[in-house]
């Protein structure tokens, strides 16, 4: 039930979702002759879709997200599994054309056949399954075999977690088939964006993880202003922006994580 309101609810959030809505109050009101009311939901429209797809509002968003977990130092000598959160293969077209097509978050996967390699006796444990409402595909955990093995990993140090269709099932279910024992090391491998709610939920699940965020959407140096990136990723900025933001406050207020904002460790009280 709260994958399926979440989802609902996003459609309206979002901002194109918030602009078709108030474009259509902004119609609907002066159909009715009410001309101020029109006036105010059509200038707040223009508004959120300025901000959006011309300012950096996106990459400020982004930007604490994305610098609050950094890669360790040093890097651990021996790792034990890596978990790669799905995300990152485009399931409906992957599903309808067989390939291994990634999509804006496909960094993950690229960093798992990369970290194969540099760790070679780690297994390696895709968790994500087919997450999405309203259309149909196939999970991340289905298509990635296809891809890393193309890419060299063994298939036999794979280990496939197809169930989950959001980051509170990652990790439970990851949980659940590894079980991972005291003193291994486990990386975790999703977009930097996503790593400090996904680092609670692992956390609040009992499996301890290692962050290795990737995936980065700023440069971390953006200042208030006017974007200097195209309107299209501006816009994508700011929609996943206020998703993750939203997503932290939602897990919170479940009690699926213990903090609002996860830290690393060393900056726990």
């Amino acid at each position: 039930m709260f994958h399926f309101i979440s989802a609902i609810g996003w459609l309206f959030l979002q901002p194109l979702g918030l602009a078709a809505i108030l474009i259509a109050v902004s119609l609907v009101t002066a159909f009715f002759g009410w001309r101020r009311l029109s006036m105010m939901a059509g200038g707040l429209s223009f508004l959120v879709l300025f901000l959006s797809a011309w300012t950096t509002l996106g990459a400020l968003l982004l930007g604490p997200l994305e610098d609050r977990f950094q890669k360790p130092d040093p890097v651990p000598e021996r790792v034990h599994g890596i978990v790669v959160l799905g995300g990152g293969l485009e399931g409906s077209i992957n599903s309808a054309r067989g390939g291994h097509e990634l999509n804006a978050s496909g960094d993950r996967f690229v960093e798992a056949a990369i970290l194969a390699r540099r760790f070679p006796q780690a297994k390696i444990l895709i968790s994500g399954g087919q997450g999405a409402v309203f259309l149909n595909g196939e999970g991340d955990a289905d298509t990635a075999p296809r891809l890393l093995t193309a890419l060299g990993v063994d298939p036999d140090r794979l280990i496939l977690e197809n169930r989950s269709r959001d980051t509170y099932e990652n990790a439970a279910f990851s949980r659940e088939m590894v079980q991972p024992a005291a003193g291994e090391t486990w990386l975790l491998v999703t977009s930097a964006f996503h790593m400090p709610r996904a680092v609670g939920v692992f956390r609040k699940a009992g499996f301890p993880v290692m962050p290795w965020p990737v995936d980065y959407k700023t440069a971390g140096n953006e200042k208030p202003g006017f974007a200097e990136d195209n309107a299209l990723d501006s816009l994508r900025n700011v929609t996943v922006g206020i998703r993750e933001w939203i997503g932290l406050a939602a897990y919170r207020i479940a009690g699926r994580t213990d903090a609002f904002l996860p830290a690393p460790e060393a900056s726990l009280d």
